[in-house]
């Protein structure tokens, strides 16, 4: 019974310190930040509003005019 708390806490000590995950949350959120950046820089470069932006790259895309 010993040994197998002694397994258990080594294992859970271990999965503790183990930071590989840190790095995707890291990923996650400087790509959360740069999409916010190209939104904000986006509308503010087309004068119209989010929306108004998604409307005209769906009408590119669809082969409606483009202007």
């Amino acid at each position: 019974m010993n040994a197998l708390l002694n397994t258990a806490n080594r294992r859970i000590g271990a999965f503790l310190r183990d930071d590989e995950g840190a790095q995707v949350v890291e990923y996650a959120l400087i790509i959360a930040v740069v999409s916010i950046i190209l939104v904000v820089a986006l509308r503010n470069l087309t004068g119209t509003s989010f929306s108004g932006f998604i409307s005209r790259v769906e009408a590119c895309l669809t082969g409606g005019t483009c202007a």
